[in-house]
């Protein structure tokens, strides 16, 4: 039927027929084109982290005859979260809760119910700001591969990653991000230093020892089968982390533009403190040592990306790259536990350090863009509940996770399967045919 038809015969049928043109061209004013094709792209940088970025930085470290099975377990579990957080996770973390919103989000946007093409987040199509973060949420649970590798079962991976994205990393997300406790406390989390970074590495620990080690740790263990996989891994994790913390602002301005800074910053004086400090200590700089300094100093500066300055940065990327060095010491040769790719190293040490050192580097006075409305000390010890709530949660509910995984599946290959190695065994084929 013409307008011109519904205007000569149904005049309050025209009428609102053009109230509702009216509104839909309001909505459609709110959208800001710029926001959106940034997240757009941010969403597509995140992806590129875990797969490939992920997926070869790990695969490098590993030994050859298990190097198919670190690209399996990272590509089954982007495409494993894709779908939890479609049917309910996603409004676990970002859903109302009613009653319970402190804690946890209701399902009333599960399925994506009620999200339509109309449907805003801020000035970015919810549906948007949905796949944006998605994307976190995939590979949060692809990080604790580096925990585990070379000796586990893939129906555990599947298994412990389902459950750990519900139990752990939902709950985590909607007190920092989706309106929770934390929020209503004002912690300042940018990108993730808690619900990423810290999840994953106090989970990576609990589970490497409950796991155990793998057969000849800590003196008979392989050297990485390919540093030029790790490097290559390394860098594409730091193009896409521009996405990941650049993207949070959820904006295409300054603030992007600052945490983009901020992350670079970070990254490259962390990754060259680190290839110092194992020069030093070892006699010799290495490849892989430098990309996973690199690596640290992009998870610590994630928390606070959104709030320091360049200085705070450089300050940041230099305490990441000696304390995420000698915490791979702490974990395995002090408390002799196999996190065979220093997931708790890198990324807890460093989500915890950059989230502590929000407080006090993002003041204004220390150069920091002064975002707090708090004093130092008075962020400080915000900052430090969400490291202590989020460490304890992680723990307590991994622990439990694991063990029901392991009543029901069990956890580790045999010895002689972990020997041969488990691309094989496991998949059937080889990353390699020599």
């Amino acid at each position: 039927m013409t307008r011109a038809k519904i205007l000569l015969g149904f005049p309050i049928a025209a009428l609102t027929c053009l109230v509702a043109s009216a509104a839909s061209a309001q909505e459609t004013a709110a959208l800001n084109g710029a926001n959106t094709a940034w997240i757009l792209t941010a969403t597509a940088l995140v992806l590129f982290m875990t797969m490939p970025g992920l997926a070869l930085f790990y695969g490098g470290l590993v030994r050859a005859q298990n190097v198919l099975s670190v690209l399996m377990h990272c590509f089954t579990i982007c495409c494993l979260v894709s779908v939890l957080w479609l049917v309910f996770v996603y409004s676990l973390a970002f859903g109302d809760g009613g009653a319970a919103n402190a804690w946890i989000g209701g399902f009333g946007k599960a399925f994506l119910a009620g999200v339509g093409l109309d449907t805003m987040s801020g000035d970015i199509p919810e549906s948007v700001f949905f796949m944006f973060q998605m994307t976190f949420a995939i590979i949060t649970p692809a990080l604790i591969v580096g925990a585990y590798v070379e000796r586990i079962k893939f129906a555990a991976v599947l298994l412990f990653s389902a459950l750990w994205v519900i139990l752990v990393y939902a709950p985590v997300a909607h007190w920092v991000w989706g309106g929770g406790w934390l929020a209503d406390m004002g912690i300042q989390d940018f990108a993730g230093g808690l619900v990423v970074h810290m999840t994953c590495g106090v989970s990576a620990l609990v589970i490497a020892w409950l796991l155990g080690t793998r057969t000849g740790f800590p003196h008979d263990i392989k050297r990485p089968h390919s540093p030029g996989l790790v490097m290559t891994g390394a860098a594409m994790l730091w193009v896409g982390w521009y996405g990941f913390n650049a993207g949070s602002a959820l904006a295409a301005d300054g603030n992007a533009g600052m945490a983009m800074t901020a992350t670079h910053i970070s990254a490259a004086t962390a990754a060259l403190t680190w290839m110092f400090v194992e020069w030093i200590k070892y006699g010799k700089p290495t490849l892989v040592g430098i990309a996973t300094g690199a690596i640290a100093g992009l998870a610590t500066i994630t928390p606070a990306s959104g709030f320091v300055g360049p200085s705070g940065a450089l300050i940041i990327g230099f305490v990441a790259g000696v304390l995420c060095f000698y915490g791979v010491n702490l974990v395995k040769g002090v408390l002799k536990i196999d996190d065979s790719l220093d997931v708790l190293a890198v990324h807890g040490v460093g989500g915890a350090t950059g989230t502590l050192l929000t407080a006090i580097l993002g003041a204004a006075s220390l150069g920091g863009l002064g975002h707090s409305e708090e004093t130092i000390g008075g962020q400080f010890v915000i900052q430090l509940i969400g490291v202590v709530a989020t460490l304890v949660w992680s723990a307590v509910l991994t622990f439990v996770i694991v063990k029901v995984v392991g009543g029901l599946v069990g956890l580790r290959v045999d010895a002689q399967e972990e020997i041969e190695g488990v691309d094989i065994i496991s998949h059937g084929e080889r990353g390699y045919e020599f």
